[in-house]
Formats: C-alpha cells, sequence, structure tokens
C-alpha cells in the first residue's frame, strides 16, 4: 500500500492526492503534522538516497532558522525535522522505502 506522507493543508499535497485519485491508485494518507512523525521512520528517510531532498529549503521555516541549524546533520537534523514537519519538502511517497519526494507525476508513473 503506498502512503502519502504530508500535510493536509498544503497544495502540493492536494493535488499529489488528486492526482492519486484520478490514476486509481489506491493509497493513504497521513498528515505528519497531526498524527506525527515516528522518530525509526523519519531516521529511515534520512538513510535513504532521497536524504538530500528531504529538506524543503524554500520554506518560511528554513528561512526563520539560524545559519547553524541550517548546518545540522545527523542527529541534530533529526530532532530539528521533528521539531519542525514543515522542514520536509511535501508530499512523501512510500511503499516499502521511499519513492519519490516532492509531487512530480512522471516520478509516479507505473505504481
Amino acid at each position: 500500500m503506498l502512503t502519502v506522507y504530508g500535510i493536509k493543508q498544503c497544495d502540493t499535497c492536494r493535488k499529489a492526492l488528486k492526482w492519486l485519485l484520478a490514476q486509481g491508485i489506491e493509497h493513504q494518507f497521513h498528515d505528519f503534522r497531526n498524527d506525527g512523525l515516528p522518530t525509526g521512520l523519519l531516521q529511515s528517510w534520512l538513510d535513504s538516497a532521497f536524504a538530500g531532498r528531504l529538506v524543503n529549503r524554500r520554506s518560511t521555516t528554513w528561512r526563520q532558522l539560524t545559519d547553524e541549524q541550517r548546518q545540522l546533520e545527523g542527529d541534530a537534523l533529526l530532532e530539528l525535522l521533528q521539531q519542525h514537519p514543515t522542514l520536509i519538502k511535501r508530499p512523501v511517497f512510500v511503499s516499502d522505502d521511499i519513492i519519490a519526494v516532492g509531487f512530480k507525476p512522471e516520478e509516479l508513473t507505473g505504481l
């Protein structure tokens, strides 16, 4: 089963969910602002090939961080992302592993 992680109010997440519905792709949505994000799952994302794409460097939250916070890595980055889930680029599509970060329909064809 495909799980889409994001934030309910996010326009990109809404577009992605609408696209999945139109394509007839079965999925479930996990709002990580309301439902939380388990530390183990977030750590697995940071250990994946998609780690470089997970931090949303265009967000308002990113612009409000100090230079020191923008340089965090490892456990400190994990903690920062848990404190500020809006720093995670949305949506994150997960089947067994991450299959896409951000909504680009061409990356999701063949699901």
